[in-house]
């Protein structure tokens, strides 16, 4: 089993100022070779020394590759046995390209031979001594991952800046006691130790994090003699719920029940807060200490936003999980749902008209608010280790549809009401979605609940007013109302430092010259 655990670490002025540098030099690291795959493609036909456009000097081939035809560098992965020169073994294989290639010699990938040509960066740049090896190595991995990224069909991988760059890992080497991490070539570091490592658990790798409050490390721990969370057979599935996520309520589920949407960085309080230090960050002079103060003053609220949103979604998670042995979301694509609306030009006099870009922007940062995605993985995470069950459906149609007969038409739903048009059924449009959402991973998976939780009735929609009863004025009685007619409705209520028990008319008629006392 595989677990994470974050901490915030307490280092000192002198670890604080090694964190930052380390973090320039690896990022100067990771865009070189970025950028040295760039050009390698660029000048994979190429042979010999050739002559750089863009700095107009001579330059020699690359030592990397990205496409499977590049030869240059060191492709070949091979052993002291398979290279033998003139009778003599060849310990270090740098002229490859004019060897015969037989076949069983694994092919290097760009990852591989850009951490050979490390050693030879620290004789050219001595400062990267300082550095550890692992963690020269993760930041090469790290660029591994985002091309796997790319050929999987994500973003190509971009240029680091201070601002998208903040974080290293290492791989070996690190020691925890009680309150204290070390680190190599950092040292001992205190850390708030908010939850013991659980016995039995080795640490795999640990990663070092800048934010704005602080610095943060995340500890990777294993072991394997535990198992990893098994999710419900389908067969002891007793109860199930739908949920069905938005901006007005975060969560609406199918069993009534509605979760709200505090709206952490989009509401009234907050917005006029991140105005007024926005503001005050953009009167600031550029590339000062006074603008880079109100940069982290604006930073350090930006987190308080998310790690309030995070502890929110947390409970949300518990709270929609500990409510049936299946959880069901749609398979919403977020990303999708917030890109730009298209243009649309006038043929006639060829400007752009208003495509409601403008008024969507709203509307995208209410769904980065709410985090729907994130809100997913949670629940995945809470229900695996609950021991219940995950599932996803397609959204498709879930609001439209009604869930007694089925029925998909567009006028049944009217902003947050749902009327059938055939069947009249009603009901709250987000909790019908849920419903639905519920349904079709049942029919998915074939599944038969045994146990039919409580459904709360919405007593906001109503479909049909009840006809108001006729009064004559025959039948009408006026009464006036006695204290013996209103003594069920009267409080009793006995008065500080008073002998009598029950409020009420005195005994005795009191004059101007008498106390009550006397009474």
């Amino acid at each position: 089993m595989l677990l994470g655990y974050v901490y915030k670490l307490r280092p000192s002025d002198e670890q604080a100022v090694k964190i930052d540098n380390w973090l320039d030099m690896l990022r100067s690291s990771y865009n070189w070779c970025l950028n040295d795959r760039i050009e390698q493609y660029n000048q994979q036909y190429v042979c010999g020394d050739y002559c750089d456009l863009r700095t107009k000097s001579e330059a020699c081939a690359l030592t990397c590759f990205v496409s499977k035809n590049g030869a240059s560098g060191e492709p070949w992965k091979l052993d002291n046995s398979e290279l033998e020169i003139q009778g003599e073994c060849c310990l270090l294989p740098y002229n490859l390209n004019n060897l015969p290639y037989s076949g069983k010699t694994p092919r290097r990938s760009a990852g591989g031979i850009q951490i050979t040509q490390l050693p030879i960066l620290k004789i050219s740049r001595p400062w990267y001594k300082d550095l550890d090896s692992t963690v020269l190595q993760q930041n090469i991995k790290r660029l591994d991952t985002a091309y796997k990224n790319f050929f999987e069909g994500k973003g190509f991988p971009n240029f680091k800046n201070r601002s998208n760059f903040r974080s290293f890992t290492y791989a070996s080497g690190i020691r925890v006691d009680k309150n204290k991490i070390y680190l190599p070539k950092l040292g001992w570091m205190r850390f708030y130790n908010s939850r013991p490592i659980p016995d039995g658990f080795k640490i795999k790798s640990v990663t070092v994090r800048k934010k704005a409050d602080g610095h943060y490390v995340s500890i990777r721990i294993e072991d394997n003699s535990v198992p990893d969370y098994i999710p419900l057979p389908i067969e002891r599935i007793n109860t199930a719920v739908g949920c069905d996520v938005g901006i007005k309520k975060l969560v609406s589920l199918s069993d009534g029940s509605q979760i709200k949407n505090p709206r952490f960085s989009r509401n009234k309080k907050m917005r006029r807060r991140l105005k007024i230090r926005q503001r005050s960050l953009a009167r600031k002079k550029k590339r000062s200490k006074n603008r880079k103060k109100a940069s982290n003053v604006v930073g350090r609220l930006h987190q308080k936003i998310s790690n309030q949103r995070t502890a929110y979604q947390w409970k949300v998670a518990h709270k929609v999980t500990s409510k049936a042995d299946l959880v069901v979301f749609e398979d919403l694509k977020v990303s999708n749902m917030k890109k730009r609306c298209k243009p649309k030009l006038d043929e006639a006099t060829g400007k752009y008209l208003n495509n409601g870009q403008s008024r969507k922007v709203g509307l995208n940062r209410s769904i980065s608010d709410a985090a729907w995605y994130e809100l997913r993985l949670k629940t995945e995470y809470v229900a695996g280790k609950l021991g219940k069950r995950f599932e996803v459906v397609p959204p498709h149609h879930t609001s439209l549809e009604c869930p007694e007969c089925h029925h998909v038409d567009s006028p049944n739903r009217d902003e947050e009401k749902f009327l059938c048009s055939v069947c009249g059924y009603a009901a709250d449009a987000d909790n019908n979605a849920a419903r639905n959402i519920k349904q079709r991973c049942l029919d998915k998976f074939n599944i038969k609940l045994t146990l039919k939780p409580h459904i709360k009735k919405d007593k906001s929609v109503r479909r049909d007013l009840p006809e108001p009863e006729q009064l004559t004025l025959g039948l009408i009685l006026l009464e006036t109302p006695t204290c013996q007619s209103t003594q069920g409705k009267r409080r009793y209520v006995s008065a500080r430092n008073s002998k009598r028990s029950q409020p009420g008319n005195l005994s005795k008629q009191l004059s101007l010259f008498e106390d009550i006392k006397d009474a």
